[in-house]
């Protein structure tokens, strides 16, 4: 069985993180607003990417890790530049 991080577009131009094992049944969830969550008034939303785990926790560990990340990384991530990516991720200390 696949688990899934999925990152969605809102209406109102904000992304959403969310892990799932069946990606159809909770975008259907999304689209109906039954999840009564950050997503139900923000509607209609846009699934823009989405990555397999092996495991639950594997994924719940992206999702929490991808929350976390400023719109900046996520859109790096989203575009696939890599580069950006770590580039964004050095810290600086002043």
């Amino acid at each position: 069985m696949a688990f899934y991080v999925y990152l969605l577009r809102c209406s109102d131009g904000s992304y959403y993180v969310g892990h799932t094992d069946n990606i159809e049944m909770r975008m259907a969830q999304h689209h109906s607003a039954a999840l009564r969550c950050y997503t139900s008034t923000r509607l209609p939303v846009q699934l823009l990417k989405t990555e397999s785990f092996g495991t639950r926790e594997e994924a719940l560990a992206a999702e929490q890790q991808l929350k976390g990340w400023t719109r900046r990384k996520k859109e790096a991530w989203l575009a696939g530049n890599f580069e950006e990516l770590r580039r964004l991720a050095k810290k600086t200390f002043n």
